[in-house]
């Protein structure tokens, strides 16, 4: 009997410790099997992470280029555009600095973001600069409108005082929206015990299913977010429309049609339907939760961790690989296209062309000057 007890005694030791090494692994290949509930096939990550490198890079590349380029042209420092053209570069660089690294991390480590100090930051500033790229947008709109409508008095309306008021409120609106956001998720949630969330981004979606779902906040996030890009899109609207009906009467007495006019609305209506294409793809998968609850949008309730459904999985990448196109375009589009901003960038290659040429004649007249004395001294 005693031998037996033992036995049992070792049996159970034995066990309890492979299942606390079953616990332990299981908890660590969580993320990684969340991973690839979203993602199932390697090919794809490939081309993803390429995907990702690509958008991450070219922003840097062209939103810093160009902001360099304003920087040195003392001809575009006073226009009122052009300053809020800067917000908007400063928009994008947030938000490709928290967005594109923290997606290629994942897809390179093949598991989803944990749900740490680096999460929080990312869904915070990320929330912001999405906000105020929207804003920034809405206001070079009406800025363009005053031009174009009302160009005799735009020196009155639009002035030095009214032009900062409008970047401080555009902060400060971004910035309480993420706040607030960030504090009823957190207050009316209950944060589950694992580490790792079940995407790649801290995303809206992510972190109140992560939370628990708190249905105040949610509420309020797409209702506020729901209004504000109704707004905008409304502003917008009203603004190319107005624009482009002037441009038309302009050429109506001389039986013509502004054709121009009606190309520049309609590229810059495109344009914007690109850059918001981030938030309508948030406001089908809000409706899409709303439509299919939580039971279609997640796996098997008696499952200890919730996978996303296919949809959702579909949304949520579709949605990350848009999030960091509007950043590569907005300078090509709000920039470039513009003919003062097109030079001041063309004349940095000039002065950096200038430059080479100078150091290649100074280099050469240093050469001959060298020689010269030499063929002297041989001479002598």
């Amino acid at each position: 009997m005693a031998a037996d007890a033992n036995n049992l005694t070792e049996q159970y030791d034995w066990f309890s410790e492979e299942n606390r090494t079953n616990r332990v692994t299981e908890r660590l290949d969580t993320a990684g099997c969340l991973f690839l509930s979203i993602l199932p096939y390697g090919q794809a990550v490939s081309a993803l992470i390429w995907i990702f490198v690509l958008l991450t890079v070219f922003s840097f590349l062209i939103n810093g280029l160009t902001l360099f380029g304003i920087g040195r042209s003392e001809d575009l420092s006073w226009d009122t555009r052009v300053a809020f053209f800067k917000n908007l570069i400063l928009s994008d660089l947030l938000q490709t600095v928290t967005i594109g690294p923290t997606v290629i991390y994942s897809l390179v480590q093949r598991r989803t973001i944990a749900f740490s100090t680096w999460c929080h930051t990312q869904y915070f500033v990320g929330t912001v600069s999405i906000f105020s790229s929207l804003l920034t947008i809405t206001c070079m709109a009406l800025e363009r409108y005053v031009y174009v409508c009302h160009a005799i008095r735009y020196l009155v309306i639009i002035t030095q005082v009214r032009l900062r008021l409008a970047l401080i409120i555009i902060w400060v609106y971004s910035v309480i929206i993420s706040t607030s956001n960030m504090l009823l998720v957190h207050t009316l949630g209950v944060q589950k015990n694992e580490t790792f969330t079940s995407g790649l981004l801290c995303e809206p979606d992510i972190v109140e299913r992560h939370m628990g779902f708190p249905r105040a906040a949610a509420v309020f996030r797409k209702l506020l977010g729901s209004f504000t890009l109704l707004i905008c899109l409304l502003v917008n609207v009203f603004c190319y429309s107005r624009m482009y009906k002037d441009a038309r009467n302009a050429v109506i007495p001389f039986h013509a049609v502004n054709t121009k006019a009606r190309n520049t609305v309609l590229f810059y209506c495109s344009m914007l339907c690109l850059q918001l294409l981030p938030l309508l793809l948030k406001v089908i998968s809000d409706a899409l939760w709303a439509v299919e609850g939580t039971a279609a949008m997640m796996a098997l309730p008696s499952q200890a961790t919730p996978k996303p459904s296919y949809s959702a999985a579909v949304l949520h990448m579709s949605m990350l690989v848009m999030l960091l196109v509007p950043p590569c375009i907005n300078p090509l589009v709000y920039g470039l296209r513009n003919v003062e901003m097109r030079l001041s960038m063309l004349s940095l290659f000039r002065l950096r062309r200038q430059r080479r040429g100078a150091d290649a004649r100074v280099v050469e007249e240093i050469r001959i000057g060298n020689i010269v004395p030499q063929n002297r001294a041989q001479a002598g």
